[in-house]
């Protein structure tokens, strides 16, 4: 059978796209972000970056000078919005709904790539992203477990003295304990466990029965 004369042939490198502007920028940050959730920080390159991209290492540089600005502003871009908590009746349901928005928030390329800093860089470089952590992650997260409490409060299915800053670590503990130690990946029995064996027995008015555990 005849073979084509490329057989064997070194490949042909892909040219650069020709974009601009934030379309460009917005590429960019995607190749960190999959660069990231891929090789990791200590992984990640400029040049691997403007490989994935489709772009030249020059594009990436004048805009980013540095490898930490680069995936301070992915980070930042990709990170997924934690607003408001609907209120589904009850505080084990919104605490289920949360804790499943937390979950996949964490479990996201975004939060891949966020874990992958965190757990390869070194102290001095941590800190870089310690503000952003704070602003996108921690408190906007701290602040949806707040309201799910407070809000069980004023509807009578917590306990007053249950609403404080200690009860509100507690499901983050967890999440990043099992998580980060143990490997768990948080799937919705375990969720719904954890609300049922740990955060409903330890938010409820002393007067309350058990609540029945549901799927």
């Amino acid at each position: 059978m005849a073979t084509s004369r490329w057989t064997g042939a070194a490949e042909v490198p892909p040219v650069p796209l020709r974009r601009r502007g934030p379309v460009l920028e917005r590429a960019i940050l995607e190749a960190a972000l999959e660069q990231l959730s891929t090789v990791g920080w200590s992984g990640l390159t400029m040049e691997g970056v403007a490989a994935s991209a489709q772009t030249g290492k020059a594009a990436v540089y004048r805009r980013w000078p540095s490898k930490e600005d680069l995936v301070a502003d992915a980070l930042e871009a990709g990170l997924p919005s934690l607003d408001e908590a609907v209120d589904h009746g009850s505080v084990r349901e919104d605490l289920l709904h949360v804790c499943r928005r937390v979950r996949d928030a964490m479990f996201s390329r975004t939060g891949i790539a966020l874990r992958s800093v965190l757990y390869e860089c070194d102290t001095a470089t941590a800190e870089r992203f310690q503000s952003l952590i704070n602003t996108r992650v921690i408190e906007p997260s701290t602040e949806l477990f707040r309201e799910v409490v407070h809000r069980g409060v004023r509807r009578g299915d917590v306990r007053a003295d249950a609403a404080c800053e200690l009860v509100l670590d507690v499901i983050p503990g967890l999440l990043m304990y099992r998580s980060k130690i143990c490997g768990s990946d948080w799937p919705d029995p375990d969720i719904a466990e954890m609300i049922d064996q740990v955060m409903v027995p330890l938010l409820r008015p002393h007067s309350c029965p058990p609540v029945s555990r549901g799927t």
